[in-house]
């Protein structure tokens, strides 16, 4: 007897795209802030305490919130976009394509969503753009006339949040005729974050406005 075969492939771990350079920042600015707010409260007087507490308490959910928190997550059924004050899931099936213009984005339901752990640098995509050959050097730059016509030389290269949404987009063609990408898009505010950084910013106002 022959077993009957599932009517889907399996759903395999998220793949997760983050913005290292973001991370680098995130860890340097919260040394920074504990270092400056954490002298005040150890070393300042009076009120000086309390507006360094309030100005730690609402930098910090906003430095998180901007450096560490970015990320896009993707499996064979969906992405989830989580972005500073906001996580937005979106079965494929919802997803009408993912782009990359000065922003990389993805655009489903009529809406579109910045991704912000895919930050695009003009930059590197012009650089990436120029043709190179295997040898080393731009093509033609650099090499005698037997070097150029012996060498192999490549086409032009992706920039990396080209290759995300290249990777992205695969993702969403493949799998939008899945039984699990079906679904709408949902969004969710990030309170958790919203809440200490609002809290700290009245804080901050209040002790400056009395003090």
């Amino acid at each position: 007897m022959s077993s009957q075969q599932p009517p889907d492939e399996p759903v395999y771990d998220d793949r997760v795209y983050r913005s290292p350079m973001a991370i680098v920042t995130g860890v340097l600015m919260l040394g920074l802030v504990a270092w400056l707010c954490g002298d005040a409260v150890l070393r300042g007087q009076g009120s000086t305490r309390w507006v360094a507490l309030a100005i730690a308490v609402c930098a910090v959910p906003l430095i998180v919130a901007f450096t560490f928190r970015p990320a896009v997550f993707a499996n064979d059924d969906r992405m989830r976009v989580r972005n500073p004050f906001r996580v937005i899931e979106l079965p494929w099936a919802a997803v009408d394509t993912v782009r990359a213009g000065y922003s990389a984005e993805v655009l489903a339901e009529g809406s579109t969503y910045q991704l912000w752990s895919v930050p695009v640098s003009l930059r590197e995509r012009k650089k990436a753009q120029r043709p190179h050959s295997r040898r080393g050097g731009l093509t033609g730059t650099g090499l005698s006339p037997e070097q150029g016509a012996g060498a192999e030389v490549d086409g032009p290269q992706r920039a990396g949040a080209d290759k995300i949404v290249d990777e992205l987009r695969e993702l969403a063609e493949r799998g939008a005729t899945r039984a699990g990408a079906k679904g709408d898009v949902s969004v969710r505010w990030s309170f958790e974050i919203i809440a200490p950084a609002v809290i700290g910013a009245v804080a901050l106002i209040v002790l400056l406005a009395t003090g």
